[in-house]
């Protein structure tokens, strides 16, 4: 297999993009530490950085079929490890997401498990193409993807849940599955929703009476729908929106020690990790958060175009979930920041503090190099 890799088709600028990105990470973490270099988080992200960067170039050098092969392996340790989360988890914040292992140390297995559901959803895809639209191959499909839904929603961990439903969604559709099935779901989810929110609001349905939803997860919605009713759950969210305006055009400046600074203040909780684009905003302003969002840009459209350059439909179907996890997670991520979105905890990949997380994109930063290094040989 090897044979068929041209170094001219190394996506270069990927690399770039996320080294740049994982650099701002540092500096941005370095800072909301009250700029210590000795910090422990700084010192992992760091650690974190390296290791994710070789299991990357690793990756770009091992033939993805030979991945895609291996993928009900993969699924199957994704679902060992989700059940033993909720075994002998740790718990922490009330959640019950990360396990300790040997040597490896503690990680959070629904971190790797979107890369994992990618995988095997891309042979999957690949492999049922032809019958794809049919009824019990759909129904397979919801059964297979269900199942870890399900166990990070035990965590409980919803955001992570929609993230992958999304990542999910954007893979079924370029396998081609047919419109007539993506309106009628839509046909259906949206009023269903619009209802739920609606009973929920004034007070025709309680939290408890909805399985997949926890009370301060429904209470995060409608508060989002209507400040009014708990303006103490929008508390973090007001504070990511005053930082990153104070920051203005040039930011504050990172390590700054003014006494105007939000962060300074302790105005931001989970600065390091959720809300780690308010730090971003407020010290380096918006010409600084640009920058952050054209590299984004950048990862998004790199993977795209090694999705659109690959020799058939598996190494496809890998570069556009792995667009669609750091596009969805990153936009999610930054919507919650400036209060978009209702509130929910999500790394800002690459950026945010976090080995699992970052570990886990530069797993498939390895992919998209190695399919991009096998593309089609009409565009070269």
């Amino acid at each position: 297999m090897f044979l068929d890799y041209k170094l001219r088709n190394f996506r270069f600028g990927l690399v770039i993009c996320t080294l740049a990105l994982s650099v701002i990470g540092v500096l941005v973490i370095r800072s909301a530490s009250a700029g210590s270099m000795d910090d422990t988080r700084v010192t992992r992200q760091i650690i974190g950085i390296g290791a994710g960067l070789t299991i990357a170039l690793i990756l770009s050098l091992i033939d993805y079929h030979r991945i895609l092969n291996i993928c009900v392996i993969i699924y199957l340790v994704c679902l060992g490890l989700l059940v033993w989360v909720l075994i002998n988890g740790v718990m922490r914040g009330g959640a019950t997401r990360w396990v300790v292992l040997p040597v490896l140390g503690q990680l959070q297995p629904s971190e790797f498990t979107k890369i994992g559901l990618i995988i095997f959803f891309s042979w999957y895809f690949d492999r049922y193409q032809e019958k794809i639209n049919q009824v019990s191959v759909l129904m397979a499909t919801a059964v297979l993807f269900g199942l870890p839904v399900l166990l990070i929603l035990a965590e409980p961990n919803l955001s992570t849940s929609l993230i992958m439903i999304m990542i999910f969604a954007a893979m079924i559709f370029a396998a081609g599955l047919s419109y007539k099935w993506i309106f009628g779901a839509l046909a259906v989810l949206a009023p269903v929703a619009t209802l739920l929110i609606y009973l929920l609001r004034y007070g025709l349905l309680s939290f408890e009476e909805i399985p997949f939803l926890r009370g301060y997860q429904a209470g995060r919605i409608l508060s989002f729908l209507d400040p009014t009713q708990n303006q103490d759950a929008n508390w973090q969210q007001d504070n990511s929106v005053m930082a990153i305006g104070s920051g203005q055009l040039w930011g504050k400046g990172l390590n700054n020690t003014t006494i105007a600074s939000v962060k300074n203040g302790n105005f931001l909780s989970e600065e390091s990790t959720d809300f780690i684009f308010a730090i971003i905003g407020e010290e380096l302003g918006f010409v600084g958060s640009l920058i952050v969002l054209g590299l984004f840009l950048l990862v998004i459209y790199e993977c795209l175009l090694a999705a659109r350059r690959a020799k058939d439909v598996g190494g496809k179907l890998l570069c556009t979930g792995i667009a669609a996890l750091i596009g969805c997670q990153s936009f999610s991520n930054i919507a919650v920041a400036t209060r978009l979105f209702p509130n929910t905890g999500l790394p800002l990949p690459f950026i945010s503090y976090g080995v699992s997380s970052l570990i886990s994109m530069y797993l498939g930063v390895g992919i998209v190099l190695n399919v991009g290094l096998q593309r089609k040989s009409v565009y070269e």
